[in-house]
């Protein structure tokens, strides 16, 4: 059973109620069909209500959902015969950032992403989604085959953020990722990048410089964690709510400040209430964005993503 959000609260009340009469009709034999369905209207009509008008709060709370389809999920519900590769070639394999070669509607691509896990243990051998600089560096290794190949990536990005310990740090994470954007700008196949989860600063960013850039509904993508926000900002961790609200991290917010492409719809209640669903409404959309890509030259295709990046923001003298 997937684990009931505050906000969530009044539906699951409706929604007792409704199981209550169910079993009172199973029990005695006395129809309570149409308050059951007065019921389920209402309980429905609420949850379009909620879900129309998420707080970031909320959209965060979505987002890291435990139950919320992971990178292994989608390599298994939207593409086929995926085969890892492993290693950066310098240091040593990341479990938290993944990636091979797997078919999309029978044509080849690079599939490139964070993992997180579904509980505690394997949360702690996925390092939580926070990659570490060898990860970042398998990633690009990647990228230059697929190149070679003429592959097209596909990154699906759901980090909090890159690993910041002193094992990271000293194998030079900022400056892997650093490496991974001036590259990744320069490649000449299409690149499309999907947030499914958080989109959390340069971890994110390290592999989700695309041609298009699309999030999921119910995500959340950021220059910096909700939490370091508010560290730095206020001073205080607990002020997640006021960093959310000033950092504009939901995906209506970034389709207006043209931060992405575009937004792909979540089934109600979010990715984690059908796998299935979320998995072929994302296959759809990467199947169609790459016919439309294909048709770009290498040359097109460099500077289509380099000029995309260059005109985002602005500023007020």
């Amino acid at each position: 059973m997937p684990k009931i959000l505050d906000f969530e609260k009044p539906i699951e009340e409706i929604y007792n109620k409704i199981n209550d009469l169910k079993k009172l009709t199973t029990e005695h034999g006395i129809s309570f069909d149409d308050e059951i369905q007065m019921m389920e209207k209402r309980a429905k009509t609420l949850q379009n209500k909620i879900y129309k008008n998420l707080t970031p709060l909320q959209t965060l709370q979505i987002a890291r959902h435990q139950e919320r389809p992971n990178f292994s999920d989608y390599t298994n519900l939207i593409f086929t015969n995926f085969t890892e590769l492993h290693g950066d070639r310098l240091f040593g394999d990341d479990n938290s950032i993944r990636g091979g070669i797997a078919f999309l509607n029978k044509k080849p691509v690079m599939v490139i992403g964070h993992q997180k896990g579904k509980d505690t243990k394997s949360n702690i051998y996925h390092n939580f989604g926070m990659g570490h600089p060898e990860g970042y560096r398998k990633a690009l290794r990647l990228m230059h085959l697929a190149q070679k190949m003429n592959h097209p990536i596909i990154s699906l990005i759901d980090t909090p953020g890159a690993y910041p310990g002193k094992g990271s740090e000293e194998r030079g994470v900022a400056e892997a990722i650093a490496k991974n954007l001036q590259e990744m700008i320069m490649l000449e196949v299409p690149i499309i990048a999907i947030i499914t989860g958080e989109g959390g600063s340069g971890g994110a960013l390290g592999i989700s410089i695309g041609n298009k850039v699309a999030m999921l509904e119910h995500t959340i993508y950021s220059v910096i964690s909700p939490e370091g926000c508010a560290s730095i900002l206020y001073r205080d961790p607990s002020k997640i709510e006021a960093a959310l609200d000033n950092l504009k991290v939901q995906a209506k917010d970034l389709l207006k400040l043209n931060i992405i492409d575009d937004i792909i719809d979540e089934p109600l209640g979010g990715a984690h209430k059908s796998k299935e669903k979320t998995a072929k409404t994302i296959k759809d959309y990467l199947i169609k964005e790459l016919e439309m890509l294909s048709k770009y030259n290498p040359k097109k295709l460099k500077e289509t993503r380099y000029e995309k990046f260059r005109k985002m923001g602005f500023f007020i003298e």
